[in-house]
């Protein structure tokens, strides 16, 4: 599992965070695993402190990795703290003062601070999903266990803790620490692929060069508009937006520069629009904008204030340059998403044909094809 995090770590770095903190953490408890058992080979006491010194470390940083996974700030400074304390307290009740219950305490108490703080993250800043709920209630399971052994070995005896000697809670702590181990990393590998899996299907929505929806978002988007059209038989109206003459600015200035013109005008465009509206970049230098509930007179308005921004004074550097808009309304929600923008481009076309740096609105629909052909029969 450790290789599987870090393998996923190095091929999404700045996607997911926090795997690398887990895959060590990972690599640290098999450390401490291999130390503890060499105890016959080595002197005990160096064994007892090492190990427990490594386990510590590994389940601090899979606290640390899950606090970057959900984007909070890393607790360096507690973990630093716990393991301080944890290791003083292991050698006091070791080399000093020797108890065993008392150092079964500590590490199980430190170690409970670890688990809490993973289940409070889950539950305050994770998704609502499978994924995250199957983790958090590994992640609570696995907190309470420790909690019960930290409270037998304050209140119960020896044997009951001591893992060597068996008896039952001590066979049901160590199938459940060695299962755990593997699921915990399972159950974080698996609220990392679904934060993957969201990251990507945004991904495929969006233009990677601006930032606006795609094509495909786009039409997603309108599916949806066009289904509360339908259902509260209000309008909406489509801007197909394009720059006059982009291929000189290419020409003259660069691709370089033409990407910039084109993140300048998705920026722009964005500022004059409402939250409710839609903007995407059907590629090239083609935009089109969704206005929900608009009627052709207000999107006449939206279509101007579009292009007046656009016109204003830029930051240095940029070309000038100007935009023609056509502005379609759809009434019937019968009217599908090409029909819309065939209407839309007719009209944009229309607007370079008359010099461009212009609005014009297309024709109203004709009725569908169904009520056509009822006319003619």
């Amino acid at each position: 599992m450790s290789i599987v995090l870090f393998s996923a770590h190095r091929s999404f770095p700045s996607e997911i965070h926090g795997l690398d903190h887990w895959a060590r953490g990972l690599l640290c408890m098999i450390v401490g695993a291999v130390l503890f058992n060499l105890r016959a080979v080595l002197p005990s006491a160096l064994v007892l402190l090492g190990a427990n010194s490594m386990l510590l470390w590994g389940l601090g940083l899979s606290m640390i990795g899950t606090e970057r996974f959900y984007h909070r700030r890393p607790s360096w400074r507690a973990f630093h703290l716990v393991w301080v304390l944890g290791m003083t307290g292991m050698a006091c009740w070791l080399l000093l003062w020797p108890d065993f219950q008392a150092r079964v305490a500590v590490f199980s108490f430190l170690v409970f601070g670890f688990y809490a703080r993973q289940v409070q993250l889950i539950w305050r800043h994770g998704e609502r999903h499978f994924a995250t709920r199957f983790f958090g209630v590994l992640m609570l399971f696995q907190t309470v266990v420790v909690a019960i052994r930290g409270g037998l070995a304050l209140f119960g005896s020896a044997t009951s803790v001591d893992l060597m000697r068996g008896g039952t809670f001590a066979s049901f702590y160590l199938a459940t620490a060695n299962f755990m181990a593997l699921l915990l990393a399972v159950g974080f590998m698996t609220v990392a692929t679904r934060r993957l899996q969201s990251i990507l299907e945004l991904r495929s929505t969006l233009d990677p060069l601006t930032c606006v929806l795609n094509r495909r978002g786009f039409a997603d988007v309108y599916a949806k508009e066009r289904a509360q059209l339908r259902r509260a038989a209000k309008g909406m109206t489509l801007l197909s937006i394009d720059l006059d003459f982009f291929k000189l600015i290419n020409d003259q200035h660069g691709h370089a520069m033409g990407d910039r013109v084109l993140v300048h005008v998705a920026a722009t465009i964005g500022k004059t629009l409402r939250e409710s509206d839609h903007m995407a970049r059907f590629g090239g230098e083609e935009f089109v904008v969704l206005l929900p509930d608009t009627a052709v007179e207000r999107a006449v308005g939206a279509a101007e204030r579009i292009r007046l921004a656009l016109r204003a004074p830029r930051p240095e550097g940029l070309p000038v340059y100007t935009v023609s808009v056509g502005v379609a309304c759809q009434r019937n929600a019968a009217e599908d998403l090409d029909s819309l923008l065939m209407r839309a481009d007719a009209a944009l076309y229309r607007a370079k044909a008359n010099g461009r740096d212009r609005v014009e609105v297309a024709e109203p629909a004709g009725p569908p094809p169904s009520m056509l052909q009822a006319i003619r029969a």
